[in-house]
C-alpha cells in the first residue's frame, strides 16, 4: 500500500491537495492579446494542486480553450461572470476567489 510522505495517509485517504486548495488565495483577470482577443487570467495556484487538471476541467466547464503555463491558467474569452461558479465546483471557496 502507498503512503504519502507528507501526511503519513494511505494515497487514497491523502488529504494534502485539499488542505493545499483552501490555502489558495485566486486572482481572475481578463486581459487583452493581439488582434483585440480577450482571455480570462487565473493566478495564484500552488503548484501542490493539480493545476493541470483543473485547467482541463474549466476547458470543459467553460466549453473554450485555453493553456497551463508560467503558474498560470489562461482561458480564451472573457469568463468573469461565470468563472467564479466554476471554480466553486471544483471545490475552492467563495472567499478565495478575487476577480
Amino acid at each position: 500500500m502507498d503512503i504519502c510522505p507528507k501526511c503519513g495517509l494511505p494515497k487514497q485517504a491523502c488529504i494534502c491537495e485539499e488542505i493545499a486548495r483552501e490555502e489558495q488565495r485566486i486572482t481572475v483577470q481578463v486581459e487583452k492579446r493581439r488582434f483585440g482577443k480577450l482571455i480570462t487570467v487565473i493566478s495564484g495556484l500552488d503548484k501542490e494542486v493539480n493545476v493541470k487538471d483543473i485547467a482541463k476541467k474549466l476547458k470543459t466547464e467553460l466549453a473554450c480553450g485555453g493553456t497551463y503555463r508560467d503558474g498560470k491558467i489562461e482561458l480564451q474569452g472573457d469568463h468573469r461572470k461565470k468563472i467564479k461558479q466554476a471554480l466553486m465546483k471544483l471545490g475552492f471557496k467563495e472567499e478565495q476567489i478575487s476577480e
